[in-house]
């Protein structure tokens, strides 16, 4: 029997484990963000948000509803500018 595994929950627990890997996934969701891809850029966030400070812990640094968050950072989400740069801002302060 073939055992497998969303990737989702792989990297996420990575993602609690190893800073720099976080560190490099924030990196590339900036990069495929500017590069014109924001669908990616949002799914990775949501992916770093999971593994590091929670839905509700950003709510809280961001003063947005955890609710709001979600659909922003979903695959049919459009934040608008500022709060994709204060969730950016804040993931950064997270990891460090």
């Amino acid at each position: 029997m073939a055992l497998t595994r969303n990737s989702r929950h792989t990297v996420i627990e990575r993602v609690r484990r190893d800073r720099a890997f976080a560190q490099t996934l924030l990196d590339e969701a900036q990069m495929v963000f500017v590069q014109g891809e924001p669908a990616l850029a949002r799914l990775t966030l949501r992916d770093l948000v999971h593994g590091t400070i929670g839905f509700e812990g950003l709510a809280t640094a961001t003063h947005m509803p955890s609710k709001s968050l979600h659909r922003m950072l979903s695959a049919r989400g459009n934040p608008c500018m500022d709060n994709l740069s204060l969730i950016f801002d804040v993931l950064r302060k997270e990891i460090g």
